[in-house]
């Protein structure tokens, strides 16, 4: 998020994380309340669709941190939503199968996404996995928000460890679809750690970024007993 609303309580009692929503996953918003430092554009953003994407932040009791999306990638807001205003929650792979509007299928993105979504036996098989970003967002809402230069965010839930390897197979074929489309195919993992790039574990660096509710760590492996421990 480029700007952030100060949390709408004592910042010491941000020590939980609400296993019921996840990174990426989009709420629909009964109501989003306001903060004095808040951008003009968001009220406009979230008339248009009351969405907001979880964020990874701790929250006290009865929160959960959330980004609200405007027009551009200028237009990104953190924010807090109270529980008790969660109307639904879609996660990433229900919208994996999702089709845009007709007049929209011909955008790069939503290309590249039919592509894999098409490719049964592709690089995606036998994972579980969702559109995220701006394509995702489109899906969910079914507001215009993918442009022809958008490229295709995805999250690929990876609670069992990934070799390095398969890794770099796997994004050796996301990169050849994403070659195909003209665009970039951006692909995250979930690790038992927090998000990790496909393309930094495909690599030989002997520890990656781990991104979570606590913070961006470096480790070696996101799927450690002793990191399933620390973020337990």
């Amino acid at each position: 998020m480029q700007t952030c609303a100060a949390p709408p309580f004592v910042i010491e009692h941000a020590l939980s994380w609400d296993m019921r929503w996840q990174p990426h996953d989009l709420l629909r918003l009964r109501h989003l309340q306001s903060v004095d430092d808040e951008p003009p554009w968001v009220r406009e953003a979230f008339a248009r669709a009351p969405f907001a994407v979880v964020r990874r932040a701790l929250a006290a009791d009865g929160f959960v941190a959330i980004g609200v999306r405007g027009v551009g990638r200028a237009q990104r807001y953190g924010t807090w939503a109270r529980v008790a205003d969660i109307e639904t929650a879609v996660p990433p792979e229900a919208l994996a199968q999702s089709k845009p509007l007709p007049r929209r299928v011909d955008l790069a993105a939503f290309a590249a996404l039919a592509a894999l979504q098409s490719d049964v036996a592709g690089p995606l098989h036998g994972f579980v996995w969702g559109p995220t970003g701006s394509a995702g967002f489109e899906l969910a809402t079914q507001v215009p928000t993918v442009t022809a230069s958008s490229d295709l965010d995805l999250l690929i839930r990876t609670p069992e460890s990934l070799t390095r390897d398969h890794a770099l197979a796997l994004l050796n074929q996301l990169q050849m679809h994403a070659k195909s489309a003209g665009i970039r195919v951006d692909a995250q993992l979930e690790t038992p750690a927090g998000g990790v790039a496909l393309a930094e574990w495909a690599t030989d660096k002997p520890r990656v970024m781990a991104r979570n509710a606590s913070g961006p760590q470096l480790i070696a492996d996101p799927w450690s007993v002793t990191h399933r421990g620390e973020l337990a």
